[in-house]
């Protein structure tokens, strides 16, 4: 969404700013430089850049910008093209867990207001074909830098008629507390979402809960209970706090899947610019603790996600 905003307004920028030269031109006043024009379809701007070059029929017999302008246009177009690839090819990784009862889990993170056509179409029907038992959301559905409840609202609406929904608060929903965040809760209430908000769901086979936030970790008093203890949290980094009040399943995300992945080096950052997390994504076990660490679907601030496709995790338990 951020790449899509940013090459939006810099391609409508430099359409203005040439249609603003070929206007100055005529008027003889002052101009805007050849260096600036050239700048603005370099930095991204090329597309607005040729058709303000075409409407306006400005430089269109300077070489250095009939060459210039429509090479950019072709590199953009590629690294568009290949931005866009990453940022919203979905893939599904599943896992399997043996207990003695069938289950399909199907877990979503950090969707960040990502677009993934009309009511989430392309998301909707991934998590369609897995034919989920529940679904699990471990929170930052809502990104507060580019704030859009709509587009979330919009997932849940369609979630919630696909399986029973289960969600947590990440960092980001965090710091909307003050900025629509209780709206925001009413309305999954009143769609059918559980969240958890330091609470517990009991169903047949399992028992989910989930942090009240990143931060606290509650005791759920699961030792006499049979069942499977899941646990819904978005950071994965306190696992040692997770298996201590007895989880024996948890979903996490948070990292973004390191955004870039380099083959046989790992994901290379995590929120906070901290460098190679050890845990970004995957399947891990802690002695009877199964941590799931999902990629996420969407970016905050750094827009770019390179060999790391958004991705949904299904657990599938069976016997």
């Amino acid at each position: 969404m951020v790449l899509t905003i940013y090459f939006a307004t810099i391609n409508l920028i430099a359409f203005a700013v040439y249609g603003i030269d070929k206007y100055k031109a005529k008027e003889e006043k002052w101009r805007i430089s050849e260096k600036t024009l050239i700048a603005l379809a370099i930095f991204g701007g090329a597309f607005g850049a040729f058709v303000g070059m075409k409407v306006f029929h400005h430089k269109t017999r300077k070489r250095k910008f009939t060459v210039t302008v429509p090479v950019c246009v072709g590199v953009w177009a590629v690294i568009w093209a290949v931005f866009f690839w990453q940022n919203h090819h979905l893939v599904v990784t599943e896992y399997e867990y043996i207990d003695d009862f069938d289950y399909t889990i199907v877990q979503i993170s950090d969707l960040h207001g990502q677009y993934f056509g009309p009511k989430q179409y392309f998301l909707m029907n991934k998590i369609k074909k897995c034919n989920p038992d529940c679904i699990v959301v471990t929170g930052d559905m809502v990104d507060s830098y580019f704030t859009n409840y709509s587009t979330s609202l919009t997932f849940f609406r369609e979630a919630v008629q696909i399986a029973p929904v289960y969600y947590v608060l990440g960092n980001h929903e965090l710091r909307l507390k003050d900025d629509g965040l209780e709206e925001f809760l009413e309305e999954l209430e009143g769609l059918g979402v559980n969240y958890l908000n330091g609470k517990a769901v009991a169903l047949e086979n399992v028992v989910i809960a989930g942090t009240k936030d990143y931060r606290h970790v509650e005791d759920y008093n699961w030792k006499n209970d049979e069942r499977l203890h899941i646990l819904l949290a978005h950071t994965p980094n306190r696992y040692e706090k997770y298996q201590e009040v007895g989880a024996e399943m948890v979903f996490a995300g948070h990292i973004h899947g390191g955004q870039v992945i380099i083959p046989g080096v790992g994901g290379i950052f995590s929120p906070g610019v901290k460098l190679l997390p050890e845990l970004y994504e995957g399947e891990h076990r802690f002695g009877n603790m199964t941590l799931y660490i999902s990629r996420g679907l969407g970016n905050s601030i750094l827009p770019l996600r390179i060999n790391n496709f958004p991705e949904i995790v299904v657990v599938r338990i069976h016997p």
